[in-house]
Parts: C-alpha cells; structure tokens; sequence
C-alpha cells in the first residue's frame, strides 16, 4: 500500500511536469479506475496471493531437489531476481498474446483496453481474472525455483513501477532503452482504437525485447490519435 501511493504521486507530478497531452488529473474515467486500482490491489491481489501460496508452497518443495532446481535459490537476491523477472516477464508476453487472440480470453481482457484516456492510474484498469491469471505466472517460478519472498516482491515492485511509467501520460522517449524496458512511446499504441492504428502490438508487460524479438514491436514518433476498443465508449 504504501510502495502503490508513493509510486502514484510520483507518476502524477511527472505527469504534470512532462505531459504528453494536457489533461487534468480528474480525467474521464478517473473515479472509475481508483475503483479498480483499489479492488485489484487490495482485495483480489491478496485473496490470490494467499490461495497461491497455499496451492505452491507445500507440492513444489517436494520437486526442488529432486529435480535439482534448487541451486538458484543459493545465488545472491539480485541473480534470483532477475532471474524471476525475465522468465516471469516472458510467460507474461505470451499470455498477454494470447488474451488478445483467443475471442474468450478477449472478453475479460478488453477491460483494460477500454479506458480513452490513459495515464498511469489506467494501469490497474483490468478485470480480476487477469490478477489470477498473472499471479499464476508470477508464483509457479518463484516457488518452482524455491526463491524467497523478498525476491518475488522485489520482482513485483518492478513490474508495477515499470507498468506504471509505460501507461503513464509522459513524453518521454527512453532512447535505445525502448529495446529493452516496456515505455510510454510504445504502450500507447498497444491501446490504440482499431480505427486508428494497427492492433496486436507491443504485447511487453515490463521488458520490450520480446516484442522486438517476435516482431510485434511497433514505436513511431507520433502518438496515436484515439485510443479504445470498438464500440466502447468510458463513462
């Protein structure tokens, strides 16, 4: 709670300070995403974490050292770490494929397409099932590779300040950082409307280089004109 209300006052000065388009902080669809944030964050965040760590903690301390997967969690925090977070970072990328290919999955995914006006509260703008589905993939390797819990907290303080800043009002442009970290410049127009843009792009939940690798990294220099799914209006 208290790492989510720091990060949020940071991310809404820089917003103010370098806005990639002016708009007051009680945008549209604001109240609505505070709703969410709060919800997701605190309420299903930790039901899943606590029915995650009952289902894992207990079957997967069983499979460490037969299958000699136990040798990462002797390494210092900071390997184990980024170890988490580019494995993690990678299922993410394909599951997050997936939600915008399979018609069924869309359903639930489209939520979070629906905001028209995106800074970085729109973050947290995604139906619940997504939080299942996204811890999933972020407790089945941090438990399977037995590392602690400072690790796997750590790797999420970086997930969401990274997913923070890439829906974030800002105009920044990260240089050739945009290879690597998931930015402003390129998940704007992972929310651009169908009529706007092409659609299926830039799937980096924290780093790009997925996207760069698999071909599905689009960054012009401009920012797209609408944003939103079809027939979707926020109110």
């Amino acid at each position: 709670s208290v790492f989510l209300l720091f990060s949020g006052v940071l991310f809404t000065l820089a917003e103010r300070f370098w806005p990639r388009r002016p708009q007051p902080v009680n945008r549209q669809g604001y109240g609505l995403d505070i709703a969410y944030a709060f919800f997701n964050a605190e309420v299903v965040g930790s039901l899943v974490a606590i029915w995650l760590g009952g289902i894992y903690g207990a079957k997967f301390l069983a499979w460490r050292e037969p299958l000699g997967i136990s040798t990462l969690a002797r390494q210092p925090e900071w390997l184990q770490l980024l170890t988490l977070l580019l494995v993690k970072d990678f299922l993410q990328w394909g599951v997050h494929n997936t939600l915008h290919r399979v018609p069924a999955l869309w359903e639930f995914h489209k939520v979070h397409h629906s905001t028209e006006v995106m800074d970085w509260l729109s973050n947290w703008r995604f139906h619940w099932f997504e939080i299942v589905v996204y811890q999933t993939v972020l407790y089945l390797p941090a438990n399977l590779l037995g590392l602690s819990p400072t690790v796997t907290f750590g790797c999420a303080v970086v997930s969401t300040t990274i997913g923070h800043f890439a829906h974030a009002n800002l105009r920044w442009r990260i240089g050739p950082l945009k290879y690597v970290i998931n930015s402003p410049e390129m998940h704007i127009w992972h929310h651009v409307h169908p009529e706007a843009g092409p659609i299926n792009r830039n799937f980096a939940v924290s780093i790009a280089l997925w996207d760069w690798l698999f071909h599905t990294a689009y960054a012009p220099a401009q920012a797209p004109e609408r944003l939103g799914v079809a027939q979707s209006r926020t109110t």
